[in-house]
């Protein structure tokens, strides 16, 4: 479990990956995956039988946002907004905007909807939202060895989650981001953006979308030096760090998130590499964020 860093490694971004090192040994018992990420059509569903209202349709609390103008406190969520213009990409602000009215409804603000896009995968989703819906389902969100383990396929030390090239005979495997990033995308693995689940080739497991199209959450708090404490043995079904931190945001309680997005590319952010991490504040979603589930073998598989 983890990575090493590639050897074209540069500090821009998240492309360097400190905090998936060192490698180690993991054992996780048996479990049962989705195999796409949850989709709009399933959380559709969800939100019908019970009326949940995610976190992007509140409204935020003034006591969450001491000194915030009330008129700024309108629900809403995290969107990526390509700059028409070449940026630092030392500056994720540059590409990145709070959008009033922007949820899983409407994923690019409130003038855009989902009709057509039952097959994508549902994203804005706030961790507090993907466990309300795993336990609907009667399912649970996957730790970040469970994630791994699943990722991987069987191909132990393998960068990419189908084996040893990101293109094997020039074959896209993988929604990701092509072209100048964060200015355009020029679709060439076939989509421009998101793109419905299951569109390229599942991995040895049988599961699509383990790397690319949109971050997946985990259940472990985030630390970048956990992987430390594994090391000398064999860990067997680790549940993460009681507690989060980054040093980055010490105050800003974060959980994992696997897999990368159709944002990743090599010049920013190559975390479609199988053993490396993302990181996310537990309250907030974005358009390149959904989740899937799993449940244990020793439990009767439930809706999906």
């Amino acid at each position: 479990m983890g990575a090493q860093d590639p050897p074209d490694k540069d500090m821009v971004g998240m492309k360097a990956m400190i905090d998936s090192r060192p490698v180690h040994r993991v054992y996780v018992d048996g479990f049962y995956m989705d195999r796409t990420d949850v989709t709009n059509a399933e959380f559709a569903g969800f939100v019908k039988a019970t009326g949940y209202l995610t976190v992007a349709e509140r409204k935020p609390r003034e006591e969450d946002f001491p000194g915030a103008p009330p008129e700024n406190l309108v629900a809403g969520s995290v969107v990526f907004s390509p700059p028409n213009h070449p940026v630092s990409l030392h500056n994720h602000f540059e590409w990145w905007n709070y959008v009033w009215g922007a949820s899983w409804r409407h994923p690019s603000g409130p003038e855009s909807d989902i009709e057509g896009k039952e097959q994508y995968p549902v994203v804005h989703i706030a961790y507090e939202d993907a466990v309300a819906y795993a336990t609907w389902a009667g399912k649970r969100l996957p730790t970040e060895a469970e994630w791994e383990f699943a990722a991987r396929g069987g191909l132990a030390g393998k960068p990419f989650v189908w084996g040893d090239e990101f293109r094997p005979l020039g074959k896209w495997m993988a929604n990701t981001h092509q072209g100048h990033f964060p200015m355009n995308d020029t679709a060439a693995d076939g989509h421009a953006g998101i793109a419905p689940v299951a569109q390229y080739p599942p991995n040895a497991y049988g599961l699509c979308d383990m790397a690319g199209n949109v971050w997946q959450w985990t259940s472990d708090w985030y630390r970048p030096d956990y992987y430390r404490q594994l090391t000398g043995t064999v860990a067997r079904n680790p549940q993460g760090p009681e507690s989060s931190f980054d040093p980055s945001e010490p105050t800003q309680p974060k959980k994992v998130q696997r897999g990368g997005s159709f944002l990743c590319t090599d010049q920013y952010c190559s975390r479609y590499i199988v053993g490396t991490r993302g990181k996310g504040e537990i309250s907030t979603g974005t358009n390149h964020l959904g989740f899937r589930c799993v449940v244990s073998s020793s439990k009767p598989l439930a809706r999906r």
